[in-house]
């Protein structure tokens, strides 16, 4: 079983990557965004206590995070391994994570990392922002606090994962091809 943690900051191409890399080692995706949309439109027990903390203006607890993707994971228990994407973002994440994954007899292998220079990041941003219809892509200043805020968020667990060997950086700029061709060579050797 073959479980990553995928990170980038905003316009790496994680997305994209993610559904690649799902179909050629068979692996199931987690966005965290997903899990929690999920979760509160259908309704569910973890879905109205995280909307009732989002209502409030506040941060879901890490514990109610951590029972949503434990739901996802056993949705999949005949699964290869896990993308985790969004998840974790702080080190008291990780270490749940890890609790999670140690509880159903596996482990995180690898956090890995695409890294693009924030000028290209900026410019695929803007491009994507004329057609997605998102406002957070349209607007250079709240692009580039989006990407700041990547790296103050990530930094810390940049280091937990290279405290175990297991973060590995990527270049994420030149085809997507290219690009899926360079996080395969990280995942065949795990």
């Amino acid at each position: 079983m073959k479980n990553i943690v995928l990170f980038g900051p905003p316009g790496a191409g994680k997305g994209t990557q993610a559904e690649v890399l799902k179909q050629k080692y068979q692996l199931v995706h987690i966005s965290t965004g997903d899990v929690f949309r999920y979760n509160i439109k259908n309704e569910t027990e973890l879905g109205t206590l995280a909307k009732s903390y989002m209502d409030k203006g506040h941060l879901v607890p890490d514990e109610v995070t951590i029972n949503m993707l434990n739901a996802e994971v056993e949705k999949n228990t005949d699964a290869n391994g896990f993308i985790f994407d969004g998840f974790p973002r702080t080190a008291a994440q990780a270490e749940a994570l890890a609790v999670l994954m140690e509880e159903k007899k596996s482990q995180i292998n690898a956090m890995v990392a695409l890294e693009v220079d924030d000028e290209i990041l900026v410019g695929r941003l803007l491009e994507r922002g004329k057609s997605s219809g998102r406002a957070d892509d349209a607007n250079e200043a709240v692009i580039r606090e989006r990407i700041a805020e990547y790296y103050r968020k990530t930094d810390i667990l940049k280091e937990f994962y290279q405290n175990q060997d297991k973060y590995f950086g990527v270049d994420g700029v030149g085809s997507i091809e290219d690009i899926t061709e360079r996080l395969s060579a990280v995942i065949d050797q795990l």
